[in-house]
Parts: structure tokens; C-alpha cells; sequence
């Protein structure tokens, strides 16, 4: 027991985030490419209708996903989060397949975050070889996230409010446009777009059902607001008010940019075709900041761009750094990944990352191939995550009555228990199946591999944990609710 206290003495984070680093890492880690390039692809898919629908369904999962979590981090704040949770509540294989699963999934993330920033920068300097850029800037991310968590979430701070402010004025400059006070002559736009040819619903439910992946990307990140409450100053009141404010700014800032990019460019536009980094001249942001005039608008958004891929390859590096941390207080990974510095960094977990990162990246240049299948790999790992919350939450309210205590005890209720985390495992469900339709359907067997690879790495995961350690689902009257003191 001694041994286990010396262990957590050398080993604690350091609660230094406040609650606005809080708010704006879940809202800056949602507001990304896929908000400022793919949803133009997402409006041509399935019509204006189309994708409205599929941003406010993802967006209502998101919601509950983050109440379950919400509920959970307040009671038991721990950095390793929504893997800690399933491992305590559901199964220890479970907990195992996810914590991997997850940090995986995070340090590819940042290589693709990383390989981004060279397109991007080519832009303006075209004749520079890309991976200068992208070690630069893999360098920059690394010294930002080894100085302290207080430097991590100062620099998010900042990087999201430069999002923030361009989807404010974008929706701004979107609505006058749309009402005819802005852009040109002639009459007003309306919302004459949405009822054009097929508009508002083009494609169906299958194309509604495409979009809901598109959207799940776009949303993906959300959940950082649960990695972070190990290291928050005050989890039991900026957990809460942070997924308050974030809901309703995903919420607004999504739906109302979609509305306002449906208004003003119709469906069958080529311009919204676009869905990379590399496609900023054609961004809806771009084209709607053109039409009022704005020069250099894709000057502006492509420096936007930029701070997104930082902010997110930032927050990827974080997430992956904490989640190895945790899996290593655990004991399901190397016990050397648990030790921080004095300013509680915990460095070989970030040393690993960073090299998993460096390593993807590299695979970019040399092995085109091997870069595509990482990535596939990690595909659908963030909607597992998600599926593995609801999960969690549903167990964690089921063992906390069962063992005899009262909804009072909590100091954040997730709302509309048992239909939140309920919606979320169908949905999550969905959007999982969803992810290649056309490949189920012809049985294409090379692109079913491809899209589906996430899924398989799981359940190996998740069956060696439990075939090495005969675990089993642990009964509601056995799950572990005590809280933890020491992270």
C-alpha cells in the first residue's frame, strides 16, 4: 500500500486548466475542417434538408454523450476518463480495448494534423518542400504540451477564440447577405436555394445517413472535455458549466453555418465539393467572404485553416499524452508512461506519442500506403469511444442506484436518463454501419477493409485483454463507485 502512495506522489498531473480553457477546448476541438471545408460536401450530398437533419441528430448525440460524461467526470475526476469509466463500470477488457484504442487513435490523428499544416502553407509558399512545415510546427507542438498543462490550455484558449470569432462574423456577414443588405445587387437571396430542383432533401435516407458520418467527424474531439477534468482546478462546477456552453455554441455555430451556406450557394454548386485542407479556395467561408467583397478571403480562411490544424493536432497530442498516463496508473500500460516531471508533464508518455506521430508522418512521404491504412485504421475509433461513453454511463447510473445511493449525491445530472445514453448507442451504431454503404452493399471486400479496420482492431484488443485475464462483466452490485483522491 505504501508503495502505491509513493507511486502516486511521483506520478500526478497538475490541476492548472480553469473553465475556460474547459469551454474552449471542447468547443475548439469540434470546430475544425470539417466545419470550415466538408460541410459543403455534406449540403451537396444531401441537400440543404439533408444535411440540416443530420447536424442536429449528430448534434443531440453529441449532447447526451456529453451530459453521461459530464455526470461521470464530475464524480469521479480522472484523466484517463471515459477508459477509466468502462474498465470500472462495464469490463476491464472493455476499459483496456478503449484506452488504446482512443490514444492510438490520437497520435495518427496528429501526423494527419501535422501532414495537413504543409498543404495548407502551401498556399502561400508553394516551392518549400512540405515536411519542413510539418516538422516545424510538430516541433512547435511538442515544446507547447512539455512546458506545462497550463501552456496547453492557454494556447487552445487562443487558437479557438481566432475560430470563434470567424464563424461569428461568418454567420454575420452570411445573414445580411441573405436578407440583401450585403453582397452585390440586385434582390435578396431569401432561401430560394433550398427549394431549388430536388432541394431541401436530395439522395434520401441514405444520403441523410452519409452526412451523419460526415458530421460525426466534424464533432469528434467533443470529447477531450472528459480527458481534461483530471487536470482541471474545479471539475465539479466548470465540467458542467463548460458542456453547457459547449452544446449550445456546437449547436449554433453548426446548424446556423449550414443554413447560412445552404441559403447562399445552392446544392448542386461545384464549389461545395471540396473536403481537404488543400480545397480553401473553394470553402464555403471562402466563396461567401468573396461574394461581399472580401479580396483576400481565402488569404483570411486559410489562415484560419491553419490555426484549426494546430489547435487540433495540439489537442491530439494532449489527449494521447494523458490517455497513455492513465492506462499506465492503471497498470495496463508500461509503468514507465506514468511518471511526470516536476511540472507534471508526464514526458515518456508525450516522448511515445510524439514518435507514433513522427513515425505516421514519415510513412506519409515514403509509404503512401502504409500512411492510408493508419489512418483507416483509426478511422471510427473516435465513434467507438463514443459507444464505450453511453455504455459506461449507463452502467455507472444502473450500479449507482443498485448499490443504494440516492440521484441527490450527484452534482450533475445527465438529462433524461436512461433515453440519452440509449440514443446514443443506436446512433453511434448507425453512423458506425453507415460508415461505407456502398461497400456493404457490392460486398467490395478491399473497401469494406478500409472503412471497417477500426472495428476488428477493437475486438482483438478488447478479446486478448479478456481471454489473458478471464475478466467479466462486472455485476452492478461489485462496480466500483468509490472516488479517486489522488489524480
Amino acid at each position: 500500500m505504501a508503495q502505491q502512495h509513493i507511486d502516486h506522489e511521483q506520478g500526478s498531473v497538475k490541476r492548472e486548466l480553469k473553465t475556460r480553457h474547459l469551454s474552449m477546448i471542447a468547443l475548439g476541438g469540434s470546430i475544425g475542417t470539417g466545419l470550415f471545408v466538408a460541410s459543403g460536401s455534406a449540403i451537396s450530398t444531401a441537400g440543404p434538408g439533408g444535411a440540416l437533419i443530420a447536424y442536429i441528430g449528430i448534434g443531440l448525440m453529441v449532447y447526451f454523450l456529453m451530459t453521461s460524461l459530464g455526470e461521470m467526470a464530475t464524480y469521479i475526476p480522472v484523466s484517463g476518463s471515459f477508459a477509466t469509466y468502462a474498465g470500472r463500470f462495464v469490463d476491464p477488457a472493455l476499459g483496456f480495448a478503449m484506452g488504446w484504442n482512443y490514444w492510438f487513435n490520437w497520435a495518427i490523428t496528429l501526423a494527419v494534423d501535422v501532414s495537413t499544416t504543409a498543404i495548407v502553407m502551401h498556399f502561400w509558399l508553394p516551392h518549400i518542400p512540405g515536411w519542413i512545415f510539418s516538422m516545424f510546427f510538430l516541433a512547435v507542438i511538442f515544446i507547447i504540451n512539455a512546458l506545462s498543462v497550463r501552456s496547453f490550455g492557454e494556447t487552445e484558449y487562443w487558437l479557438s477564440i481566432i475560430k470563434v470569432v470567424t464563424v461569428i462574423v461568418f454567420l454575420i456577414v452570411g445573414f445580411l447577405t441573405i436578407f440583401g443588405i450585403m453582397g452585390g445587387k440586385g434582390p435578396a437571396i431569401g432561401l430560394h436555394n433550398f427549394t431549388i430542383s430536388k432541394a431541401p432533401f436530395v439522395g434520401g435516407i441514405p444520403a441523410i445517413l452519409s452526412v451523419f458520418v460526415v458530421a460525426g467527424f466534424s464533432f469528434q474531439g467533443t470529447e477531450l472535455i472528459g480527458i481534461t477534468a483530471g487536470e482541471s482546478a474545479t471539475p465539479e462546477t466548470s465540467i458542467p458549466k463548460a458542456i453547457k456552453q459547449v452544446f449550445w455554441r456546437i449547436l449554433l455555430f453548426y446548424i446556423l453555418a449550414i443554413f447560412v451556406i445552404a441559403a447562399i450557394l445552392p446544392y448542386t454548386s461545384k464549389d461545395l465539393l471540396g473536403s481537404g485542407a488543400s480545397d480553401v479556395a473553394i470553402s464555403p467561408f471562402t466563396l461567401v467572404f468573396r461574394r461581399v467583397g472580401l479580396a483576400s478571403a481565402a488569404s483570411v480562411i486559410n489562415a484560419v485553416i491553419l490555426t484549426s490544424v494546430i489547435s487540433a493536432a495540439n489537442s491530439g497530442m494532449y489527449a494521447s499524452t494523458r490517455m497513455l498516463w492513465a492506462m499506465s496508473k492503471q497498470h495496463i500500460a508500461p509503468k514507465i508512461f506514468g511518471r511526470v516531471n516536476g511540472r507534471g508533464v508526464p514526458v515518456a508518455a508525450l516522448l511515445m506519442t510524439t514518435v507514433v506521430g513522427l513515425f505516421t508522418f514519415l510513412t506519409g512521404i515514403w509509404g503512401p500506403r502504409i500512411y492510408l491504412f493508419l489512418v483507416s485504421a483509426s478511422g471510427l475509433t473516435g465513434f467507438i469511444a463514443w459507444l464505450g461513453i453511453a455504455i459506461s454511463h449507463y452502467r455507472f447510473r444502473k450500479a449507482f442506484i443498485a448499490q443504494g445511493h440516492q440521484l441527490s449525491e450527484l452534482k450533475y445530472h445527465a438529462k433524461l436518463f436512461p433515453f440519452g445514453p440509449i440514443l446514443a448507442m443506436v446512433l453511434g451504431i448507425l453512423v458506425i454501419i453507415g460508415q461505407d454503404l456502398h461497400a456493404v452493399k457490392t460486398f467490395d471486400w478491399q473497401a469494406l477493409g478500409v472503412s471497417y479496420m477500426s472495428v476488428p482492431l477493437f475486438i482483438i484488443l478488447f478479446t486478448y485483454y479478456k481471454i489473458r485475464y478471464k475478466t467479466h462483466m462486472i455485476p452492478l452490485d461489485e462496480v466500483d463507485l468509490t472516488k479517486i483522491h489522488h489524480d
